[in-house]
């Protein structure tokens, strides 16, 4: 049994682990936490999910309250809170499963850098989706400088990170298939005059509506254009994904994963 707290339980993604998690026989929910002063703390969940099992937690507003016998953290919160949950969950020596994207650099290196951490960090749980970061790598790297890599993402209007994290491990995979390549990286091309320069790597993002979440990557080449898409109709197939990675990180030693190391990929 892995015993594990959802930080952000009450926002979207929040509740699409919890219902997925209090179906999985082989997991038990220990700790639910919000923000500071949001409505839902000190109630149970029941009242969001219909559950009425006995001793459901209730929702708290500090993650050091619920740690204690935790395995795992599965959080996808914004930045700050999630660095501050980090802590935490490393203290206590607790795994920690992070969803969220937007990170600085020094925030990123200090979850690369915390000594006896376990953690998996992606921008996105989804196991398709970490199959097409695998597909693009490979494309650019069989494609060469032949084809020029375009990126486009398109998120629902409330999203507040833009280009998203997907998009720009996207990006990052396709620059790895051609190591040594010198990039030119474009985001959006507002008051760019001129041909395309061969060595462009174009990140564009669309927001509007309630679009959960879809990119494809183009490599254009003279007379064919390559796409690989990835459409998410759904927020469980990102919940899925970070209660797989829970489970298997749990038997991990210390270390800093991507889902590439939970899919063996």
């Amino acid at each position: 049994m892995v015993r594990i707290i959802i930080t952000g339980a009450c926002g979207k993604m929040g509740r699409a682990i919890m219902g997925l998690a209090l179906q999985d026989g082989d997991i038990e929910i220990t700790g639910l936490v919000e923000a500071p002063g949001h409505p839902m703390t000190g109630k149970t969940h029941d009242l969001m999910t219909g559950s009425t099992h006995k001793g459901d937690p209730l929702i708290v507003d500090d993650i050091s309250q619920v740690i204690n016998g935790a395995d795992v953290v599965v959080d996808f919160t914004q930045a700050g809170a999630c660095i501050n949950h980090f802590r935490v969950a490393a203290a206590a020596g607790a795994a920690h499963v992070i969803g969220t994207t937007g990170f600085r650099e020094d925030q990123l290196r200090e979850i690369g850098e915390a000594k006896g951490a376990r953690v998996v960090i992606s921008p996105n749980m989804s196991v398709g989706m970490n199959i097409l970061f695998d597909l693009a790598q490979k494309a650019s790297a069989a494609l060469k400088d032949g084809y020029d890599v375009e990126i486009v993402e398109m998120h629902h209007r409330w999203k507040k990170d833009a280009p998203s994290g997907s998009a720009l491990r996207i990006k990052d995979a396709a620059e790895a298939g051609q190591a040594g390549r010198t990039w030119v990286e474009v985001f959006g091309r507002q008051g760019i005059t001129g041909e395309r320069k061969a060595d462009e790597i174009g990140v564009m993002s669309i927001r509007g509506g309630d679009i959960v979440g879809e990119h494809t990557i183009f490599f254009a080449g003279i007379g064919e254009r390559l796409e690989l898409t990835h459409r998410a109709y759904s927020r469980d197939n990102f919940a899925r994904g970070a209660l797989l990675a829970a489970k298997w990180l749990v038997d991990q030693p210390a270390g800093v994963y991507s889902m590439k190391d939970v899919l063996g990929l």
